[in-house]
């Protein structure tokens, strides 16, 4: 690899040792001293920073920038989304989703469904926002069915995947489309036809080879959380169950069509981009579902709140991580380890789509 022409120096060699030490000391925190994976990526980001040559004060302001950055953006919506989660699994509303499922396809079928809905939540949906919605579902179908969690999760997986890299609205797909200067039409249809058969190896074929060789115990706060058992008498109807989830899917996308169809400064299509942010899309079910699938359906004020509030807890091991691994990435950025990469991949001649 000549890496002469890409001004290779000593700091970019230094860079990407401390990285890989990094790296290694992550891994063996976490699976050798059992530490929780929140302290394990602070440890491994002040070794990666400090080593990188950075003052220990510039590491810890941006592990803070990182952290803090990727908690706004994802942090709220996770933790909203586990409420409207926990207020499906307590009023039965998941219970009803997964049970009409369960009829409608039984046995081999259910994963190929799973697939479909997850393809049709995922179409307008960012990934880490269809899969919040996903994951109650995901749950109930597994333990209702007797069917590996695996077996129900990867096509489940597969389908919103597949959408979000190949299938606009999704960013890295208009991102592409404005840069080739591409027909937005004829690159949906194209994504379509690669998703398709993507999303059935992927999916089905690859969760049912996967379920019969790996057994995957589900987490059990996570697991009860989202698998309450309700009062059958007091379950809502499927169809205001379905609406409930479905109804950031809808208000996401009319902000999708609204930025296509109307004039940008219209007041119908402010609207419609103010009710489709995420955050507020995600806030509007979650006090849909606590008057609609809560008080109306016959749970106490009480009831509802302190499900809300134990929606909470299970979540915040993963929060912490989610937020160690933002502040991690934002210490390698101000190292420079993008430059290092670019460096790399110029002096190896390496292709741009092996290198994405």
């Amino acid at each position: 690899m000549d890496l002469s022409s890409a001004a290779w120096v000593f700091h970019d060699t230094r860079l990407i040792i401390c990285c890989l030490i990094a790296i290694a000391t992550i891994i063996v925190l976490i699976s050798a001293t059992r530490l929780p994976p929140f302290l394990s990526i602070l440890v491994g980001t002040f070794i990666a920073g400090i080593g990188a040559g950075l003052p220990a004060e510039s590491v810890a302001k941006a592990f803070s920038k990182g952290a803090g950055a990727i908690l706004g953006e994802a942090g709220i919506i996770i933790a909203l989304r586990a409420m409207l989660g926990a207020l499906m699994a307590e009023s039965g509303a998941a219970d009803r989703i997964a049970s009409t499922l369960l009829k409608l396809g039984k046995g081999r079928m259910l994963p190929w469904i799973m697939a479909l809905v997850a393809m049709v939540i995922g179409l307008p949906l960012f990934f880490e926002v269809g899969l919040v919605l996903m994951v109650p579902i995901i749950f109930v179908m597994a333990r209702q069915s007797g069917q590996p969690l695996l077996k129900i999760a990867i096509p489940a997986l597969a389908g919103m995947t597949t959408l979000h890299a190949l299938m606009p609205p999704h960013p890295g797909p208009l991102i592409a489309v404005s840069a080739l200067h591409a027909d937005l039409g004829l690159t949906m249809l194209l994504g379509l036809c690669i998703a398709v058969p993507a999303v059935i190896l992927a999916g089905p074929v690859y969760g049912n080879w996967l379920s019969g060789r790996m057994h995957i115990q589900e987490p059990a706060e996570l697991g009860e959380l989202f698998s309450a058992k309700p009062d059958a008498r007091r379950q809502p109807g499927f169809g205001i169950s379905l609406l409930i989830i479905l109804l950031p899917v809808i208000l996401m996308l009319g902000s999708t069509l609204a930025k296509v169809t109307m004039e940008p400064e219209s007041s119908v299509a402010l609207t419609l981009k103010f009710l489709g942010e995420p955050l507020v899309a995600l806030g509007i079910a979650v006090l849909a579902a606590t008057v609609c699938l809560g008080w109306a359906n016959g749970l106490s004020r009480d009831h509802v709140g302190g499900t809300l509030r134990k929606s909470l807890a299970p979540i915040a091991v993963l929060l912490l991580t989610i937020g160690a691994g933002g502040g991690l990435k934002q210490t390698l950025l101000d190292a420079g380890v993008s430059q290092t990469i670019s460096k790399v991949a110029e002096g190896a001649q390496m292709p741009y789509l092996l290198l994405a």
